[in-house]
């Protein structure tokens, strides 16, 4: 059996949206979290949700790029997807800078612990955000 690029391909769009989101979104979330955690090493504990501003912004070209490409995989204007993407991140980023805050500050969980939970509930909503908004697929558009 020949594996090609088009049958990975074929293969990869044949599974789920929320399948392919979990695994990029994994991947994205991972590349956050490092820039997260350095930049908490690096700042102190104190300045989590300025490390958390710079995770966003840094990792928001790579989470573009690939839940353009390898989730949704939908075509149109790059510059209306990105501005509609960003949208979206100021929504996700808020709800997780919020759960942060409330984590850190009330419930008393290290800031490094308090990041993951976060991140894994604004996950579900930038999720729904992405699919419904920021690359929402007109209804005579196909994945492939």
């Amino acid at each position: 059996m020949k594996i090609t690029i088009e049958g990975i391909k074929e293969y990869w769009f044949s599974l789920s949206d929320k399948i392919r989101f979990l695994f990029i979104g994994g991947v994205n979330a991972g590349i956050s979290y490092i820039i997260y955690s350095v930049s908490v090493l690096i700042l102190g504990e104190h300045a989590y949700q300025v490390s958390l501003a710079l995770a966003w912004i840094i990792s928001s070209i790579t989470s573009f790029t690939t839940q353009r490409l390898f989730v949704f995989n939908i075509p149109g204007n790059l510059v209306k997807q990105y501005l509609k993407c960003c949208t979206t991140w100021i929504f996700s980023y808020l709800i997780n800078a919020f759960l942060l805050e409330i984590f850190v500050q009330k419930l008393h969980i290290n800031v490094y612990l308090a990041q993951i939970i976060a991140t894994l509930i604004a996950a579900g909503f930038t999720y729904i955000l992405f699919k419904k908004f920021a690359f929402r697929r007109k209804k005579n558009e196909s994945a492939l």
